[in-house]
């Protein structure tokens, strides 16, 4: 991250590492958390739960950066500080009274399908100013709209990706000038195989799970009995 960041002309405290659990057991996150990590990422409410149980610390700031059926939106806050992929009113909606109902602020990002790829989630480029439009016109208190979120190409090349990555910063950078939304700021872009690029493009979070943890382990081998 210094290496990237200096190369970018950036300062490295000016981005924050999501560090990944999905299927990591408790263990592992107990690791990163002595050696100072305390800004984790889970994909399932499950998975986050059964450590958020183990590991309860003041200092751990936990987001959601899997996809969330709206039916669930009421477990995210006062669980989770951030929601990575909102990419409807409905999950908007539902998270705002959740919140309210919680007395907490859910900061939010808007997952943006930058790679228009139709196995991935998340709003189409061309949708996202009405979708902003709609949903500040809506006056949901319980959410705070902090900025983008986008999963890069999954099988493109280095500067396919960071051209992605560049395209979603301009995006984010339109957004706040033409909602005059200052806080409107954050991107969330990167993971282990390409957070240079992301770094080198603007993004402010980046969601790093294997480069820290090692390789995955299944639901399975964390959760025994789990098919």
């Amino acid at each position: 991250m210094r290496r990237a960041a200096a190369a970018a002309g950036r300062d490295v405290n000016d981005i924050r590492l999501v560090a990944v659990t999905k299927y990591m057991p408790p263990e592992y996150v107990q690791a990163a958390m002595s050696a100072g990590q305390h800004c984790f990422g889970e994909n399932t409410l499950q998975g986050a739960h059964n450590k958020q149980e183990l590991l309860d610390d003041p200092l751990n700031e936990w987001h959601f950066i899997g996809h969330l059926q709206s039916n669930k939106a009421k477990s995210i806050p006062g669980n989770f500080s951030w929601l990575h992929t909102l990419d409807s009113l409905k999950l908007a909606n539902k998270l705002s009274a959740s919140a309210i109902h919680a007395e907490k602020t859910l900061n939010v990002l808007l997952q943006v399908n930058i790679a228009n790829d139709p196995d991935k989630f998340g709003l189409p480029v061309e949708s996202v100013y009405p979708f902003v439009e709609n949903l500040l016109h809506a006056g949901l208190t319980g959410i705070r709209l902090r900025g983008l979120m986008a999963i890069g190409y999954r099988h493109a090349s280095r500067d396919e990706t960071r051209a992605s990555f560049a395209s979603l910063r301009e995006l984010g950078e339109a957004c706040a000038k033409r909602f005059d939304a200052p806080s409107f700021s954050e991107l969330s872009m990167g993971m282990s195989n390409d957070f240079e690029s992301a770094i080198a493009e603007g993004a402010t979070l980046i969601r790093v799970g294997s480069s820290i943890f090692g390789q995955r382990q299944t639901a399975a081998d964390t959760h025994p009995g789990t098919p």
